[in-house]
């Protein structure tokens, strides 16, 4: 099988690097569509507008209507045909970015991400999550290329809740171990072969920066300053988790994920922090060794990611439930059956429930 590693085109991250947008965008097009919710314009508009006021480059901003779906990306669409758009500019959150990465690969034009926070690896993936106009999950939309450019702004990230960094930390975390589980079985990746050692090598640089700014990085975002350790977690969250889950490998801790959706109470939580979790659960399934658990355990309590149920405000288990949650974490095509070795449901649901008592034990 051949080995296959993705990446975006061009990769900017700096402060203030909205104020310089047209500087990286020019080359793509001279007719581009800026598209954002209403939050994120009101503070992106005028730096962007000031970035092209002496360039011949022409802008359209439009509002996103908050939906990933195909009634959205259609009405884009034609405002891309009627206004001879040659580029797309998505700012903002995930559905904002999904939106615009699908727009591009529908209307064969050059797309630029830009995320206003750091809390998932996807802005680099060439992938779009596809919903209904009513916010129901639809399909994957597995696009031809991955962006030509991804902008992240450190000043805009700072300012974004820490939740949400950690989150993205939380997402991060698995990228090293669903890796390095990808490359022991020699499993196909997300990018269509195995692992280069470029890529382990990415997501083990993510893992080990993830241990050693996490830290500092959460206290940085509490106090919206931009310092080294934001800096480097920024680019973990980003880059090297995007790069390292696409071309490395998913394995056990992003199934256990998927599986965990079909606890109601779960719910409110973020992407990254059920999968931090899924981790957690992953290494049980390996029977890693107690002080790389621990490493992780410690890591997840400095940033206040999950550890256990009574973490993420369930207080009493229901057991049918977590059972129900391993059956669709080994559902047909999911990425666990990547471990390098077998895995049955009992194997997963065990793995819950004793991590979730190892999370337990290490919080008391």
């Amino acid at each position: 099988m051949d080995k296959i590693i993705l990446s975006p085109s061009k990769y900017v991250q700096g402060y203030n690097t909205i104020e310089r947008l047209e500087v990286y965008t020019s080359s793509l097009g001279k007719n581009s569509l800026i598209i954002a919710d209403d939050f994120i314009t009101k503070i992106i508009k005028e730096p962007v507008s000031n970035s092209y006021q002496n360039s011949s480059s022409n802008i359209l901003f439009e509002k996103f209507n908050g939906e990933c779906s195909k009634t959205e990306i259609n009405r884009l669409m034609e405002i891309i045909q009627q206004n001879k758009i040659d580029s797309i500019v998505g700012i903002g959150g995930g559905k904002t970015l999904d939106t615009a990465k699908a727009v591009s690969y529908y209307a064969k034009i050059p797309v630029v991400i830009v995320p206003t926070i750091a809390s998932t690896d996807a802005p680099c993936s060439a992938l779009s999550v596809i919903y209904t106009d009513e916010g129901v999950f639809s399909e994957y939309l597995f696009l031809s290329k991955n962006p030509d450019l991804v902008i992240m702004d450190t000043k805009i990230i700072a300012n974004a809740p820490v939740r949400l960094l950690a989150a993205g930390m939380g997402d991060a975390l698995a990228t090293y171990f669903e890796a390095r589980a990808c490359t022991a079985a020699n499993k196909k990746t997300m990018a269509g072969g195995t692992a280069t050692k470029a890529s382990a090598a990415l997501a083990e640089l993510c893992y080990n920066t993830l241990l050693s700014d996490g830290y500092l990085a959460k206290l940085s975002v509490e106090n919206k300053v931009v310092t080294k350790s934001l800096e480097n977690i920024i680019e973990a969250n980003t880059y090297l988790s995007g790069v390292g889950f696409e071309s490395g490998g998913l394995a056990a801790a992003h199934a256990i994920h998927n599986g965990l959706t079909v606890v109601e109470e779960l719910h409110h939580l973020y992407h990254g922090e059920k999968v931090t979790f899924g981790v957690l659960v992953q290494l049980v399934l390996e029977n890693a060794p107690k002080n790389e658990i621990e490493d992780v355990l410690s890591f997840c309590k400095k940033i206040n990611l999950p550890v256990c149920f009574k973490d993420m405000g369930i207080e009493n288990i229901n057991k049918e439930k977590i059972y129900e949650a391993a059956k669709l974490a080994c559902a047909e095509g999911e990425t666990i059956y990547n471990m390098p070795f077998e895995v049955t449901v009992d194997d997963v649901y065990s793995a819950i429930l004793t991590a979730n008592s190892l999370g337990e034990d290490f919080s008391s």
